[in-house]
């Protein structure tokens, strides 16, 4: 079908395997990265209402299936990455990296070390309600920026969004392109610090150097780990996986992290059905053994391979 004109770029029957952490996924119908705000606006304004978009970051926390998927997938670029700090906020584009966020506020002596050590873009930080540590994106952000399906500019109030925990209530169509964030002050040399202290426990306890699309189940007690020495396990999803004996599972190329048994390696050129197929395989066998019944965080779209 034709397409809208576009300033950016836009390729038709694109592959999205390699813009995804676990490097698996068919094409989508089409992919757009527009050169700014207005480009993403009139062409949203201008597409075919019935054709299907899919809002995607650096795809850090998403299984796309082996048949593609059936959209236009919007992955926004340098158009929205900028990143200013005020008294007390940032504002941060949806295409920054949490990581770059949080390393710009601490420059500044502004608090926003929790975001230091999550992967993605701060859309998905958003979208999801990323947190870690004892701290969510939902207890600073003031609000978000989007463009509707119809390509409308709006401001959304955080409280809107009614969070919990990994969930927004973003309305459907929406693509944050932009937020706002509330951040206590701090001395940069400390806030530097304390980001560097989470690295390395992250880098001790997690498989960073592997193909992985972070945690992949939701944690059934509702909360994050807090990093706190008194945290308690007994309702994290990686001791009901290591408990059902799943700690290294292997379907295909797919693995669960010997280091970290709720992380999903690609470690031998698996395929999205390969990765899904195991997530789904964990779930049963921790249903049957805790009666717990696990909740996908990762992202899982698109269409599986045609028997």
């Amino acid at each position: 079908m034709p397409y809208p004109p576009v300033r950016g770029m836009l390729t038709p029957n694109r592959s999205l395997a390699d813009l995804t952490w676990l490097r698996v996924g068919g094409p989508a119908d089409a992919l757009f990265q527009p050169a700014d705000l207005d480009d993403l606006r009139d062409f949203l304004a201008a597409l075919d209402p019935e054709v299907a978009v899919f809002p995607m970051g650096v795809g850090s926390n998403l299984i796309v299936r082996d048949g593609g998927l059936r959209a236009v997938v919007v992955r926004l670029g340098r158009g929205f990455n900028r990143i200013e700090t005020g008294i007390n906020t940032v504002e941060a584009g949806a295409a920054a990296l949490d990581a770059h966020v949080a390393r710009v506020a601490a420059t500044a002596g502004l608090d926003l070390t929790f975001l230091r050590t999550i992967p993605g873009t701060i859309g998905g930080a958003v979208r999801m309600n990323a947190g870690c540590y004892g701290r969510y994106t939902a207890d600073h952000l003031l609000e978000i920026q989007a463009v509707t399906r119809e390509g409308d500019a709006v401001v959304i109030p955080a409280a809107d969004l009614n969070f919990g925990y990994r969930f927004s209530d973003l309305p459907d169509g929406h693509i944050i392109t932009s937020a706002t964030f509330r951040a206590n002050p701090g001395d940069p040399a400390k806030l530097e610090a304390r980001m560097a202290e989470q690295l390395a426990h992250r880098d001790e306890t997690q498989p960073t150097k592997d193909r992985t699309a972070g945690s992949t189940f939701r944690n059934p007690a509702g909360y994050s780990s807090t990093g706190r020495d008194d945290d308690v396990h007994d309702l994290k999803a990686w001791k009901l996986i290591d408990d059902a004996g799943l700690r290294g599972a292997v379907r295909g190329g797919a693995v669960m992290s010997p280091k970290h048994p709720n992380f999903l390696v690609n470690r031998d050129n698996a395929t999205a059905a390969d990765l899904e197929g195991l997530g789904e395989d964990v779930r049963k066998r921790v249903f049957v053994e805790s009666g717990l019944t696990l909740e996908w965080e990762i992202m899982r779209v698109g269409e599986p391979v045609a028997p």
